[in-house]
């Protein structure tokens, strides 16, 4: 049995299906964690989403800010953009059943020594308080008011973590960092809006630093898995696994096995437009 983490997808499906068959993957045998944005701006989100789906226990997948988006969009929230490609799966004859089964995935997995999330945690956060507010994600998620979730989920504020905030603004903060972050203040706010937020940590805005680089980091117990950041690419340490290696963008598809970090690496056909920064 091996456990192999994919990056981002976005709607790559051909390159999916190449990369599993370049490592062997057994459905029977292998399982696969997948660090989210499984859909968008590719062109076959509705093809990745059935195929994780329909792998049950052999997959493991966390929410990405993408995924959220097409929660948002199928129940009428949020705003829509000219690079959105979700029109066939919010127009597939299972979309209901895709939609409850996507809205019951975590945005946080931890397995021993190893977690998984989509774009990063707050400085402060330990490994299992994370644990904790993501699972406050998921119930909101999940219950019968859901809808009342996502109408308020829009927005950028609060831009750091209080551990009293409550209501709408504590789940914002948690799934923006979890979804959304890649460069934090100095002083801990997350750079969400900031010009340049979506940079090579080589170019970071004035004042910032990768979330991952910040001084004490209270979850460096752990191996962090995390995707988002297309224009940091691939990058392997001691305890961070991110692996965004830009599908999407006519870059890699990305796959590490986790019980010795052999990485495997496709190229990908996938590129729908030049990856813009600013």
């Amino acid at each position: 049995m091996a456990t192999y983490a994919i990056g981002d997808i976005q709607g790559c499906f051909g390159e999916l299906k190449r990369l599993l068959e370049y490592i062997g993957f057994n459905e029977q045998r292998d399982r696969l964690w997948f660090v989210g944005d499984l859909v968008n701006r590719g062109p076959s989100s509705l093809e990745v989403l059935r195929f994780v789906r329909d792998l049950k226990e052999a997959a493991i997948t966390v929410l990405g800010n993408h995924d959220l988006h097409l929660i948002m969009q199928a129940e009428g929230f949020g705003k829509t953009s000219r690079e959105d490609t979700l029109a066939p799966i919010l127009a597939a004859p299972d979309r209901d059943e895709l939609m409850a089964w996507l809205r019951s995935q975590p945005l946080f997995h931890v397995e021993n020594d190893t977690a998984m999330v989509h774009a990063g945690l707050l400085p402060s956060w330990t490994v299992e308080q994370a644990k904790d507010l993501a699972a406050e994600v998921s119930t909101a998620l999940t219950s019968p008011h859901y809808h009342d979730f996502l109408a308020h989920l829009w927005g950028s504020e609060p831009d750091r973590w209080h551990d009293d905030l409550v209501g709408r603004d504590r789940l914002r903060v948690i799934v923006n960092a979890m979804t959304r972050m890649r460069f934090i203040t100095k002083k801990g706010a997350m750079a969400l809006r900031t010009p340049g937020s979506k940079a090579p940590p080589e170019r970071a805005p004035a004042g910032c630093l990768p979330w991952y680089d910040a001084p004490k980091r209270a979850s460096t117990s752990h191996t962090l898995i995390v995707g988002h950041w297309s224009a940091l690419g691939l990058k392997i340490t001691q305890n961070l696994l991110a692996l965004d290696s830009g599908c999407l963008w006519g870059g890699k598809l990305t796959a590490v096995r986790l019980e010795d970090r052999r990485l495997f690496q496709i190229s990908c056909r996938c590129q729908v437009e030049p990856c813009h920064w600013e």
